[in-house]
């Protein structure tokens, strides 16, 4: 199982738990360290965590200053495209601070020569990073890394061109050297739509060619009961 596992009420109860995870984290490393490097996910449950990261109280406790903002994966398309994670996080997260943007770190994943913006994105990732957030899709992927793609054995580069299994393709996706090698990994999940993908992933045999999510499996998740209900053994989180 993982090593932390907290259930909450509904989609909503999420978003204010996984905001506050994500102040008490960056907070501890820009304490530790001096500053902090966050790999954003896209989605729609990231983005109402990160709306509730930009509009309430907690966005004061946030250390934004010392915090470098990168990107976990990111499709084949223009910074302004409705599919874009960069435009989602700037719609949400960075609404309004766009002073903030010279410290987030765009995937180029619009690129003309892909895999050299995939080895130049590689290259400038923190190494490690302090924080990846995750989600996790219905067919048990993370990030860009889709069940059978060879990238799920890459051990060297960081970041690879990778293609899903539905548009927009291709991809930029970071590889699981890069998820492993983070300091702190948080897992977002809700929906009954994602109950039997969150089963598997954390309570199914070790698969991760079938189940890339099980590269984080032994990592921090934060899920709703419609997420967890396919669980064996359920924490009796509430919020």
């Amino acid at each position: 199982m993982t090593a932390e596992l907290v259930v909450v009420s509904d989609a909503r109860a999420l978003a204010r738990r996984a905001a506050e995870r994500i102040v008490e984290l960056t907070r501890a490393a820009v304490k530790t360290r001096g500053s902090c490097s966050v790999a954003l996910a896209g989605g729609s449950t990231p983005r109402a965590t990160y709306e509730v990261l930009a509009t309430s109280a907690l966005a004061a406790a946030l250390p934004w200053g010392a915090i470098s903002w990168y990107f976990g994966d990111e499709r084949a398309v223009p910074p302004d495209h409705a599919e874009s994670n960069y435009r989602a996080a700037c719609e949400t997260l960075f609404a309004g601070r766009e002073a903030l943007l010279e410290h987030v770190h765009r995937m180029p994943a619009d690129a003309v020569d892909l895999e050299a913006a995939a080895r130049a994105y590689g290259a400038a990732l923190p190494d490690p990073l302090d924080l990846v957030l995750l989600g996790i899709g219905e067919d048990g992927h993370t990030a860009s890394l889709f069940p059978g793609l060879a990238a799920l054995a890459e051990r060297t580069a960081r970041v690879v061109v990778v293609t899903g299994p539905k548009p927009p393709n291709p991809r930029l996706s970071i590889t699981p050297p890069v998820i492993e090698q983070a300091r702190e990994v948080l897992v977002l999940a809700s929906g009954a739509g994602k109950a039997d993908a969150v089963a598997r992933v954390l309570e199914g045999p070790m698969d991760t060619r079938a189940l890339p999510a099980q590269l984080v499996r032994s990592r921090a998740w934060i899920v709703d009961r419609d997420a967890a209900r396919g669980l064996q053994e359920r924490p009796d989180g509430r919020a």
